[in-house]
């Protein structure tokens, strides 16, 4: 690049915050960067925590560990105060991210030290929701779920792409497990937190997919009443695996799989979304728009996952945990008032 791009003075790495900071913000001088403060680009109740950059898992579809690099960790005092800084700044929620968060320390302490680092973040803010996101089903750690299942403030919401039901996809895709596995890691988890939230993501239309795999997937959703579910069409990624498979599924198919897998979680997510109303949940309100209260409950990941809805009431104010009766309930949203 550099020898195409001569116009450029610098190249940046995605680790590379220190240098870009010495270079540009501070013109060169060697001085502490970390003593600056983070600055939120999300609203200022929520923050996503960064805790390791790349992946060091071969799935043949994905571009990641190619675009990223290996696995690398941040190490847990940093990350901690990175933490504190923000809930003592009045940060509510932390989203805890990575291209594979049930990897992480295994490079820096030579073993998973995901369940401490997620302890010692629940401990270090107490009145916040700690949400854990993109885990990876394969060698999913056992006290990671127990850890979740003790903290009160640890969201009892678990995100773990999936990514298909069935067998032969899911050894052409080098996802290394199967799906008895997925099977017991899934009655595993609601076992010992009954009132978790599963979210997942799906590709149909990867090579070879056939009607039967389809078909498998389609049930798989059906039996396992997951109460998230995101689906993407394949994509025939350049440097990845599986590219030197057979593209062969027009993509007219993949939508059509893509739209039958939505529909059917859409009936799914409305029955789970009826059962809610008549309780009382606590909700993290988001924003204000015209006459109404946009929030979350723990069970929903800012941006992707449903809202709960309430009427303006004055009591209220944004990036406040209150509590919401339920009142009524589309397929996606929850509709309540305001319960003192």
């Amino acid at each position: 690049m550099k020898e195409q791009l001569k116009e450029v003075d610098y190249f940046f790495g995605v680790n590379s915050a220190e240098e870009i900071a010495q270079l540009i913000v501070l013109h060169k001088q060697k001085e502490n960067t970390k003593k600056y403060k983070r600055h939120l680009l999300t609203p200022k109740h929520y923050a996503y925590i960064k805790i390791s950059e790349g992946c060091n898992h071969k799935c043949s579809f994905c571009a990641i560990p190619i675009i990223r690099g290996r696995h690398i960790s941040i190490p847990i005092e940093d990350i901690v105060k990175e933490v504190d800084d923000l809930y003592k700044q009045g940060v509510k929620e932390f989203n805890i991210i990575g291209q594979d968060t049930t990897y992480y320390g295994y490079d820096l302490y030579g073993k998973r030290n995901i369940s401490e680092l997620l302890s010692k973040i629940a401990e270090s803010a107490k009145g916040a929701w700690i949400r854990l996101l993109y885990t990876f089903p394969t060698n999913f750690p056992e006290d990671l779920i127990y850890i979740i299942s003790r903290y009160e403030n640890i969201c009892k919401y678990i995100d773990i792409p999936l990514q298909h039901a069935s067998d032969k996809i899911l050894k052409s895709m080098n996802r290394g497990i199967t799906k008895k596995q997925i099977l017991i890691l899934l009655d595993k988890i609601r076992k010992i937190i009954p009132n978790v939230a599963i979210r997942s993501t799906f590709i149909v239309g990867f090579p070879g997919e056939t009607e039967k795999d389809f078909n498998e997937l389609r049930n798989f959703i059906i039996e396992q009443q997951l109460d998230r579910v995101g689906v993407f069409t394949y994509s025939h990624e350049e440097n990845t695996d599986a590219y030197s498979l057979n593209d062969n599924i027009p993509e007219e198919l993949k939508n059509e799989r893509k739209a039958i897998i939505l529909k059917t979680q859409k009936e799914i997510s409305f029955k789970k979304n009826l059962s809610k109303i008549g309780s009382v949940l606590k909700v993290l309100i988001d924003e204000k728009f015209e006459n109404q209260f946009f929030g979350r409950t723990q069970y929903d990941a800012p941006d992707i996952d449903n809202k709960v809805i309430i009427p303006y009431n004055k009591m209220v104010q944004d990036g406040q945990f209150i509590n919401v009766k339920i009142n009524s309930a589309t397929y996606y949203d929850l509709f309540g008032e305001l319960s003192i």
